[in-house]
């Protein structure tokens, strides 16, 4: 019969209650041997034909037929929830929800994750940079949408990350202003002395931003220890000195940081002047 469609091409039919087209395809069977089906709806046939058709095109791959109706906030609590808590430090999956709830949220999160396209992204992150948004809150938010999409997939919700093919903003390198060596020595000796000389100098000769030194804590220093992290906690260790610690060849200070990439691991290692240990708690 003309206009008849083949096994497994699905089918199409209107709904009296509402006058809606639905269009319905097999996909296979579940672990008990139950048929299951996939629905599509729209208000014109022409509309169903299309959606069944990309929907046998996804289902001639070797990949799950996308999750029709989850939307995007539903993917980021999904992900939060269930995976990202339990792969990250507390802190870092704080880092990670307040930039989901924030920023991606309020502006994509009713739209459903299967018809959420690089153009979306786009105008997303076009308009945060437009608001005053620095340019890596920018790119956070990009990795962050990047990184809930590709669980997505792993899933089965949505078989293409639209958040990685957008553009990532660009950050323009701005040269560091730093002491010289004659300003340093006259900082140093200007702060003989004070409460907070030890901070100061630790800052000076190792580099370390303020919150990362102002975080730490004498009890953070263990000179007998080699490579060990108590509880956690930043923690200087020696290498290559003697047991007996009368033989100061070096020591480290190790500090965690949750935004360094997962080939290098959260910890840095950073060397520490025999300097420094003249100051005691």
């Amino acid at each position: 019969m003309a206009g008849s469609r083949g096994n497994g091409e699905g089918s199409i039919y209107q709904r009296s209650s509402d006058k809606r087209w639905l269009g319905v395809v097999t996909i296979g069977r579940d672990i008990n041997g139950r048929v299951v089906r996939k629905t599509v709806s729209a208000k014109t046939r022409a509309e169903v034909v299309g959606k069944l058709k990309k929907l046998q095109r996804q289902l001639d791959d070797p990949l799950p037929a996308p999750d029709m109706k989850m939307t995007v906030a539903q993917l980021l609590n999904h992900w939060h929830d269930e995976v990202l808590r339990h792969q990250v430090a507390p802190s870092a999956a704080l880092s990670y929800w307040t930039i989901a709830k924030h920023h991606i949220i309020p502006n994509l999160g009713s739209k459903r994750i299967v018809n959420r396209t690089t153009v979306d992204v786009d105008r997303l992150l076009s308009s945060k940079l437009d608001s005053g948004l620095s340019v890596s809150t920018v790119q956070r938010i990009r990795g962050v949408s990047g990184q809930a999409i590709d669980q997505g997939m792993r899933w089965g919700c949505v078989n293409r990350n639209v958040a990685r093919l957008s553009r990532s903003p660009k950050q323009e390198r701005c040269e560091g202003r730093t002491l010289t060596y004659e300003q340093a020595r006259r900082l140093q000796k200007e702060l003989e002395g004070h409460r907070h000389e030890a901070l100061h100098s630790l800052m000076l000769s190792t580099g370390l931003r303020w919150g990362e030194a102002s975080g730490l804590k004498w009890q953070d220093f263990d000179e007998t220890a080699i490579g060990e992290f108590a509880n956690g906690a930043p923690q200087a260790a020696r290498g290559g000195a003697n047991r007996d610690g009368r033989t100061l060849d070096r020591y480290w200070l190790h500090l965690y940081d949750e935004f360094r990439s997962k080939e290098l691991g959260p910890w840095r290692r950073m060397p520490l002047s025999p300097s420094l240990l003249r100051y005691e708690a």
